[in-house]
């Protein structure tokens, strides 16, 4: 199993990561954790050399702090990483980030955190670090030795990113980072914010929530006459892992098959080699034909005569059809107002400037008709 020493220390967690967000569930529609089974795919990653282990305080509705406190106590303490995470936005009061890091300790069943991150970091829950001092008690509990190593997950734009660097020392950041959201997501510019920083990466959601576990079919044949005895997954885990300043590649594993296989492509592993890129580029290139509508973000269509954001409708639908999540595309549909596809009249006029040769009114009625869909 890859490992790296962290920051010159004494610290060497492995580079494939056990994140405990995804675990087995008990049944259907609950977020309880099928115990057996989760204790079973903890046992063969320890066994198999993966000694660092994620959860947080609302992961399977705060069912995964007590697991990982359960099914990590029959290891030595020094033998595995334990990572955690401050909920801010549960914090009603100051005195609140106290009590739940407190609780979480308890939860865990452990004396410290190996290492300790402010939660999904955007630029008001990073308000609210500031306004209730919560820097400020993590670093008390850092010079207690309840927590080893301090650092923040990260959801928004590089501008925020770079405020929070340059506002607060962290010892390592999380952010979301893949082969599609290098671009996408503009991963690659967080990516060089923190190691122009020299705070080293932990990387989530390196295979999209389980969507570049298959792209599409021709995709998946480029990947496979590539690499014939290799998971299409595989390519997203070394993509990661192949950067230098990425230290863990965290994977919410849900099953035993998908543990063995990121297994498998962390032991003797190979990073991706010039020719490796180039075959992945190409089937992400497909890939974004197949599947996503090729907008590129040019805006040669803008301004529309009726209002409407054509770039920034297709990236609202294109993030949804990787992510499925349905809830936040409706929520960013209906931030659009009248900018919305509701406003196209299919003049016609973007589509003489764009590039991609995009039938811009065919795919605002579809849009609009995924829309009212969804809402029912």
């Amino acid at each position: 199993m890859l490992k790296k020493q962290f920051k010159n220390t004494n610290t060497i967690p492995s580079v494939l990561g056990l994140g405990m967000m995804r675990l087995p569930k008990a049944k259907a529609g609950s977020e309880d954790i099928d115990r057996a089974k989760a204790a079973e795919m903890v046992e063969y990653a320890y066994t198999h050399g993966i000694n660092y282990f994620d959860t947080a305080y609302r992961y399977h509705a705060g069912d995964s702090e007590l697991f990982a406190g359960e099914a990590l106590k029959k290891y030595h303490r020094e033998s595995f990483y334990l990572a955690s995470k401050m909920p801010i936005w549960m914090a009603e009061t100051p005195q609140d980030v106290e009590r739940i890091f407190k609780d979480q300790l308890e939860r865990c069943q452990v004396d410290y955190f190996d290492f300790y991150l402010c939660h999904a970091q955007n630029k008001d829950n990073f308000k609210k670090i500031r306004e209730f001092g919560a820097y400020e008690f993590l670093s008390k509990m850092k010079e207690e030795g309840k927590i080893r190593n301090l650092g923040f997950s990260f959801h928004d734009t590089p501008d925020v990113l770079r405020e929070i660097v340059e506002t607060y020392s962290w010892d390592f950041a999380q952010i979301q980072l893949n082969y599609l959201d290098w671009e996408m997501q503009d991963a690659k510019a967080q990516y060089e914010i923190l190691t122009e920083h020299g705070i080293p990466v932990m990387v989530m959601e390196p295979v999209r929530g389980g969507s570049l576990a298959s792209l599409c079919e021709e995709s998946d044949q480029m990947l496979k006459e590539a690499e014939p005895d290799k998971s299409i997954a595989s390519w997203a885990i070394r993509y990661a892992a192949s950067l230098p300043n990425v230290q863990v590649v965290l994977s919410g594993m849900s099953n035993m098959e998908q543990l063995q296989d990121n297994i498998a492509t962390m032991t003797d592993f190979k990073p991706l080699s010039d020719t490796d890129r180039k075959v992945l580029e190409e089937a992400l290139d497909v890939y974004r034909k197949n599947n996503l509508i090729p907008c590129t973000g040019c805006r040669y269509c803008m301004d529309c005569p009726f209002g409407v954001d054509i770039p920034r409708v297709f990236k609202i639908y294109n993030q949804y059809k990787i992510s499925k999540n349905a809830e936040g595309f409706l929520r960013d549909y209906k931030e659009l107002g009248e900018a919305g596809p509701e406003s196209c009249r299919a003049c016609g006029a973007c589509m003489q400037y764009c590039p991609q040769k995009i039938q811009i009114p065919e795919r605002m009625k579809e849009i609009a008709s995924a829309a009212k869909a969804m809402e029912g």
